[in-house]
């Protein structure tokens, strides 16, 4: 039997928030956090709104994911993310001993790949889901951008 919630079905609900980010004309990074088949939370950059640099999607989800559960580590939880996380969301995630991490699209320059950040050993990371939707809707965003300016 295919199960309708596999990664791919929250990626999308993730893309969904990229979505949002995008009509507020923020870098367009959505996030979702899952714990049994369950959104607990959703977010997406909001650090032009909020004037804050650490205002990303992942850190985002992360506070309203601990404060629905009541407590700060998501360890039976997944992390969906449209982009790879940087190196402080990736920190924020050991922090929080996340079970997995499941990201669309690569960070070549700033993910915690390629700045080698250590995760928490038992997180799971799976990278490339829906990454072509993703990329897209990022490349979108800085065209747009750059034609603006």
């Amino acid at each position: 039997m295919i199960d309708p919630f596999d990664d791919i079905y929250f990626m999308k609900r993730a893309l969904q928030e990229a979505e949002f980010a995008f009509e507020k004309n923020e870098v367009p990074v959505g996030a979702i956090v899952v714990m049994n088949n369950q959104i607990i939370a959703r977010a997406h950059n909001l650090t032009e709104t909020l004037n804050d640099v650490t205002a990303h999607a992942e850190m985002q989800a992360f506070t309203a994911a601990a404060d629905f559960l009541g407590g700060k580590y998501l360890k039976n939880c997944t992390l969906y993310v449209t982009l790879e996380p940087c190196q402080m969301c990736a920190g924020a995630s050991y922090w929080t001993q996340i079970g997995r991490i499941v990201y669309g699209a690569s960070e070549e320059k700033r993910g915690f790949t390629a700045l080698k950040t250590t995760l928490h050993p038992k997180t799971v990371v799976i990278g490339g889901v829906l990454e072509d939707e993703c990329s897209k809707l990022l490349t979108r965003f800085f065209i747009e951008k750059r034609n603006l300016n």
